[in-house]
């Protein structure tokens, strides 16, 4: 059997899937990263603070965080042999100074299109 890859359309926060109807149940998936930021990273990131506003150098070592959990999740619910994610979370902590933990966690599940 193989384990296709669940497209992101098939993920939701909610507790099911707006079109299709929860057939199996198959457990909790979840994916994790821990990230640092670099010296130079966060050098670039002080700099931004005096400006003030947004510190991207931080906005894009999060958004790479999470799209990494995000994916890893999707692969550990595949690998169940689901095609769909329903109850999704992110989780975040740090796990020593300057080094950060991501999760993204859910409910793997098999659905088939509602009947209407």
């Amino acid at each position: 059997m193989v384990n296709l890859p669940i497209p992101h359309g098939m993920v939701t926060t909610g507790n099911d899937l707006h079109g299709y109807r929860v057939t199996r149940t198959l457990g909790i998936v979840r994916g994790i990263t821990v990230r640092s930021r670099s010296v130079v990273g966060n050098i670039g990131a002080a700099l931004q603070t005096l400006v003030g506003g947004n510190i991207t150098i931080y906005t894009e070592l999060c958004e790479k965080a999470r799209e990494e959990a995000f994916e890893l999740m999707l692969q550990h619910a595949a690998a169940m042999g689901a095609n769909a994610v329903v109850a999704m979370r992110y989780d975040a902590n740090d796990v020593a100074e300057g080094v950060t933990e991501v999760l993204s966690y859910g409910t793997a599940v098999q659905v088939e299109p509602a009947q209407t």
